[in-house]
């Protein structure tokens, strides 16, 4: 009941249902659907929200796929590496036999198709990326180079390889196998002449 529907209980006054304060349908609304929510709050703080991220969401979907991408291109750059590191000593073998036949009789037709062969197997390495390391006349690098032993030379410094014993090879920007080499100690008189001087 109203406050004016009290007074008039108590004053004596009769008072009618319909006497009273009538509620709003609105609130005879809200009174009946509870769940409805009070007037509605402005949308666009929420929007803008969700909008945001939304736009994260993408942005990481984005660098996920980039990543993905990245991921298969090296894998597929490096998948042929242990194909190729067991290929090279197949090379090595063709290599000696090659050089076999050129010894014996190097315009024979026999070492012309070998000779032939080995150009295609020495594009094939290039299509697949593989270089072969420098070595003969170059400084000994212990990261591409393998040591077999070191001798005295007359005319080549001291750390220059002298001559290769096998091939070195690399794959893009990976060693797949060090060359093994002949170091030069330099000449054999400075040596003398350095142990004299002491």
């Amino acid at each position: 009941m109203t406050e004016e529907a009290e007074n008039k209980a108590d004053n004596g006054e009769e008072t009618s249902p319909e006497a009273e304060t009538p509620i709003n349908s609105h609130e005879e609304e809200q009174a009946q659907n509870p769940d409805e929510a009070a007037p509605e709050e402005p949308v666009e703080p929420d929007a803008a929200h969700w909008k945001d991220v939304a736009a994260r969401n993408q942005a990481e979907l984005d660098n996920y796929r980039k990543r993905m991408a990245r991921e298969k291109a090296e894998q597929a750059k490096w998948a042929n590496a242990n194909l190729l590191g067991e290929l090279l000593s197949v090379l090595d073998s063709f290599q000696m036999g090659l050089d076999a036949a050129r010894l014996d009789d190097k315009d024979s037709v026999i070492t012309q198709g070998m000779e032939m062969v080995q150009r295609q197997l020495d594009e094939f390495l290039t299509n697949q990326g593989v270089v072969e390391v420098p070595a003969i006349g170059e400084r000994f690098d212990p990261n591409q180079h393998e040591a077999i032993s070191h001798e005295h030379h007359p005319e080549v410094a001291e750390g220059v390889i002298i001559s290769q014993v096998r091939r070195g090879f690399r794959l893009h920007d990976r060693l797949l196998r060090a060359s093994n080499v002949l170091v030069s100690k330099g000449p054999e008189d400075v040596e003398a002449a350095a142990t004299s001087e002491e």
